[in-house]
């Protein structure tokens, strides 16, 4: 069992690693919400041709700053989606790290009982605990990537009339990442890792 609950804690570094994958995603998927909310901002202004003062006996300056933003605007929501598909990537490989977990404990011809699985050796986690957190670790971020894209879509559908308490709702879905309780996280690691820690 001490062998098995080893390449559990193994699994649940490469867990970690993914983990921090996702950090740097969300990083750069605020980022990228933040400049496409500026630009929907900006849009509303350049729209009203009062803005423009001075610039008004420039010919065609509005059409062409219009055309501007939306260029950078689409290429920011293109981006998103890019991002999001690596926050699908960061699930799948969260998916398999499970799914080869379960494998663990039920492969062959042995299948382990109750007991087995809850079977505790000192301070290490017992088989249940691997499973239950490699699942919970799991669906935690699967709920998360599926909160992040249905986000992206609502933004998409804000470009022509933003509303600027509809996109201040939105960041802060994604700033907060409700599906992903850090206290929780740590409360799995610490149970799968209590042996470092003492």
């Amino acid at each position: 069992m001490e062998a098995e609950v080893r390449k559990f804690q193994q699994k649940f570094k490469r867990v970690r690693e993914e983990m921090d994958r996702w950090g740097e995603l969300q990083v750069r998927l605020v980022s990228q919400f933040r400049n496409a909310s500026s630009i929907m901002d900006r849009l509303q202004v350049i729209r009203d041709g009062k803005n423009y003062g001075a610039l008004k006996s420039v010919g065609g300056i509005g059409e062409a700053v219009w055309t501007k933003q939306m260029e950078s605007l689409e290429g920011t929501l293109l981006s998103m989606r890019k991002t999001m598909e690596e926050f699908h990537g960061v699930v799948m490989s969260l998916e398999k790290i499970h799914r080869d977990g379960k494998q663990l404990v039920q492969g062959g011809s042995w299948q382990p009982s109750v007991k087995h699985l809850q079977q505790r050796v000192g301070v290490k986690p017992c088989l249940q605990d691997c499973l239950d957190g490699l699942m919970i670790l799991y669906e935690m971020h699967c709920s998360e990537y599926f909160l992040k894209s249905s986000v992206v879509s609502a933004l998409s559908t804000l470009v022509l009339k933003p509303s600027a308490s509809d996109l201040h709702a939105l960041q802060q879905l994604l700033v907060d990442q409700p599906n992903i309780p850090k206290e929780e996280v740590q409360f799995i690691y610490d149970i799968i890792f209590a042996e470092e820690i003492c």
